[in-house]
Order: C-alpha cells, then structure tokens, then sequence
C-alpha cells in the first residue's frame, strides 16, 4: 500500500497520518537519545506500507518517567483505534514493560508487539554484546543505562523484561541481526516466551544490510496480519 502521509505534533510527539486511514495506529517508541526525529523516515514508510497512524511519541531517559510516558502515548493511541506497538533498542524494553504492566492491570492489550534489535537485559552481560561491540560501544552504552535507571538493579523487571513473567503477552514479533551486539536479547527472550506460551515470530537476518532492507516490511506484514487477526482474547 503506497499512500501519501503528513507529519502533524501532538501532546505526546510526531503523529504520521496517511492519506487513506485505516484506523489502525503503531505506537513506535524509539530508542534513540536525543528523540524521535531520527526515525520518522522508517514510521513514514511504515505508514505508507500498512495504512496506519504512527506515532512516535517522545518520552524523558529515566526510569520510571519514560514508563510513565509510554503509558501515556499508548491511552493516546487507543482513543483513536486498535494500537500495535513498536520497540526498538531501547525503545523495546519500554514497549514491553508497559506491555507486562497493562496485562498485570488487566488493560486493553495492544493486538501485538514488535521488537526491534531490542535492548532486554540492561545488566549488558550477554555473549553477543562483548563479541559484535567495541569496548567504546559498550562504554557508552553501559553510561547511557546507568543514567536511564537512576539507581534501579539493572535485573528489575520494569528495566530489563527478559526478567519479567510473560504469561498472557499478545503475539510478539522479534527482529534483529545475527551480527547485532544485542543478538542475545532476542533469542533469550524469545525463547522465555515461547515457554511462556507466548505467540513469536522470531526472524534473525545473517548481516546488517539485509536486516536493514527487510525490517520494515516484516514489520508492516506481522502489523496488517494482527489488525485482520482482531482483539487479543
């Protein structure tokens, strides 16, 4: 689907809205440090292929204020229509927090969840990590944790949600590189849910540039699927 898509602001961040509305919206929660901005290219190509509303809404870097603000993008989303939400990096272990906080609150579940070279385990201990990363990645990365979590233990599960029970989470997609440093985060966690029972599409891409050509439409394909599939049970 190829359709044109204006980008307007709105309380919680960029809204990209196209032409033909489906009335299906993507939460996209970034895990970018400086906001939203730089993935706008990717929430407008995500429009475009699915027909949905995508939000990408901006949230403050720290714990819990950032839950706190998915949480309110999430309401926001769900006033205009059935929502399924985007995570990636950082952004992923966000977007499944708030997800394992609205099932434990018996909420409206989002009709899936997709993570995205997903950051699950904030203690950054995993094989993958130390083997694809530079010591100055990983240093930066390590800065950038502490700060989020203001002194929270890293194996908290409202930090890293590879820790948390997943019992009763909607159909998740996982995408990722089998070269990405956080390569880890996604085969442990997708293993933990499918023990959980769990619906996962798992889908790792052997390099980089493949991921990053097919992401978006993987993404678009498992979000056009969970919109036809209705409401979580």
């Amino acid at each position: 689907m190829a359709t044109e898509v204006t980008v307007e602001e709105s309380p919680v961040g960029p809204v990209l809205r196209p032409a033909q509305d489906t009335e299906l919206v993507i939460l996209y929660l970034h895990g970018e440090p400086d906001g939203p901005d730089p993935i706008l290219g990717r929430a407008t190509e995500l429009a475009e292929r699915t027909g949905a509303t995508v939000v990408c809404p901006r949230y403050r870097l720290a714990f819990p204020a950032a839950v706190i603000d998915a949480h309110a993008a999430y309401s926001y989303c769900q006033a205009a229509g059935p929502v399924v939400v985007v995570g990636a990096g950082l952004g992923a272990a966000l977007a499944t927090a708030m997800v394992v906080q609205l099932r434990d609150s018996e909420a409206t579940a989002p009709r899936g969840v997709v993570l995205v070279s997903a950051l699950l385990d904030l203690t950054l201990e995993t094989r993958s990590l130390i083997f694809n990363a530079t010591a100055d990645d990983i240093a930066r990365l390590r800065r950038r944790i502490t700060e989020f979590a203001r002194g929270t233990a890293l194996t908290d599960a409202r930090l890293s949600p590879l820790y948390a029970n997943l019992h009763g989470l909607p159909p998740m997609q996982l995408l990722v590189a089998g070269t990405d440093p956080l390569l880890d985060d996604s085969l442990a966690f997708a293993t933990r849910a499918a023990r959980s029972r769990v619906p996962i599409d798992l889908r790792v891409w052997p390099e980089s540039a493949s991921f990053d050509a097919e992401a978006i439409p993987s993404i678009a394909a498992f979000t056009t699927a969970r919109a036809t599939a209705g409401a979580p049970a």
